[in-house]
């Protein structure tokens, strides 16, 4: 090889390093929609997806409970949709996997292997994916072939037909019972001997009154059978052996939920299933990292609520950057004056009573002091960074460091005891 061909060969394997304001880990609806309101923020923003953008709502056929959407929409078209839009605002699509992250600090590396992406702040949206049976055929009849996760999303299109749900914890009795209210019949298959099922015992009894659920006992699925679309799902009973084939329309898999946060163990704080434990901001336990959709611990993971997690962790993303170059540019950099950073609210009579206090005495020492405003009405982000839990505050900062601090109401004479000698004489 010649030393020409070497050397291309070594700048091709070379990483390349883009900055950017906001990275985003995954690109489902609470990642496509941080993108949104990034992107018309006028954060420059990239969406890392490693696989199908739109997430699990690609799987789902009918979304009927989406506000806007009076005829419904598929998994696939509403995320599309949201895809096109992001893309309107210049958000850029990556697809690809991340390799690695350092999250720490005021530069946050998300690493793919080719890309070092170095970012002001990260968005969490990787989402989780559904415990599957493992049984033969099981990937073909995903993605709305058949094989389905969410009753609420696809109810409506089993009117009058014969559903199954596998499963018989909480969420698959409550979702099973909620199918009664369209399905014909819902056929249960319980894994344990017959009577004992894994939800509360207010459901069981809810359940087995119910005369369109019947149950399977001893039973898992062994194998999916259809054209393109599902017909039969064979179980196999784990005491004999037995085949059984049922005939359905659809089948409900509600047999757990696993959160993607391979990543993040270790650095994130989690729940005891692995769900990241946000604020309800969004916020993680690291600064200017924030967690949104289905891999965040929530009540309800449904598109809507993804939505609304991405909007809030695109907005507080966007005050978060603001307040560190804030923090940066005005706060700690006083020049060779000293500065008086003023936290106070915007809608509290006391603190604009500092404030005026404050501005007058910017100047009658405008050569000395300077006067920074930090109203925390919206975000608190600053006075967190300030360690000041109380407004209206005045914190000293001289040469990058913080000298004192004052609490409370704000004076003239409070002001001179605590400014430098030389500001006083």
């Amino acid at each position: 090889m010649s030393r020409r061909e070497r050397n291309r060969g070594e700048r091709s394997r070379e990483k390349k390093v883009e900055q950017v304001d906001v990275a985003i880990i995954g690109g489902g609806p609470a990642g496509l929609t941080a993108g949104i309101y990034c992107g018309r923020a006028r954060l420059n923003t990239v969406i890392i997806e490693k696989g199908q953008v739109g997430g699990l709502a690609t799987y789902t056929n009918d979304i009927a409970n989406y506000p806007g959407f009076v005829e419904g929409a598929s998994g696939i078209d509403l995320t599309r949709q949201f895809q096109e839009q992001a893309k309107k605002f210049n958000v850029k699509f990556k697809l690809t996997d991340v390799k690695s992250l350092q999250l720490e600090g005021p530069v946050k590396i998300v690493d793919t292997g080719r890309t070092r992406y170095e970012a002001k702040a990260v968005i969490v949206a990787t989402g989780g994916k559904p415990r599957l049976t493992g049984a033969k055929n099981e990937e073909s009849f995903l993605s709305g072939n058949g094989i389905a996760f969410c009753a609420t999303c696809d109810a409506a299109a089993n009117q009058d037909k014969t559903v199954m749900v596998v499963g018989s914890g909480d969420a698959a009795i409550e979702e099973g019972m909620f199918l009664t209210r369209f399905a014909s019949k819902v056929i249960v298959s319980v894994i344990h001997d017959e009577g004992i099922m894994d939800c509360n015992e207010i459901a069981k009894a809810e359940c087995m009154a119910n005369p369109k659920m019947e149950f399977i006992w001893n039973t898992v699925v062994d194998e999916f059978k259809g054209g393109d679309l599902l017909e039969t799902v064979v179980l196999k009973n784990v005491k004999t052996g037995e085949l059984i084939p049922i005939d359905v329309d659809s089948c409900f898999l509600f047999i757990g939920y696993i959160p993607n946060n391979e990543l993040f163990k270790g650095i994130l704080d989690m729940n005891e299933k692995g769900y990241l434990l946000t604020s309800e901001k969004m916020e993680t336990n690291i600064d200017g990292v924030f967690a949104v959709g289905d891999i965040r611990e929530k009540f309800l993971r449904q598109v809507a609520t993804s939505v609304g997690d991405g909007a809030t962790a695109a907005f507080a993303a966007e005050k978060y950057i603001a307040e560190e170059e804030t923090f940066n540019s005005q706060v700690m950099d006083s020049g060779d004056k000293t500065n008086l950073v003023y936290l106070y609210d915007a809608t509290d009579q006391c603190c604009l009573d500092g404030l005026a206090v404050l501005e007058k005495f910017e100047k009658e020492f405008p050569e000395l002091c300077k006067l920074v405003r930090v109203d925390v009405y919206k975000s608190n982000g600053l006075a967190k960074r300030l360690s000041v839990d109380t407004v209206p505050s005045v914190v000293l900062v001289k040469d990058g460091q913080i000298e004192s601090v004052i609490e409370g109401d704000i004076t003239r004479d409070k002001i001179l005891e605590m400014i430098p000698s030389e500001i006083s004489a």
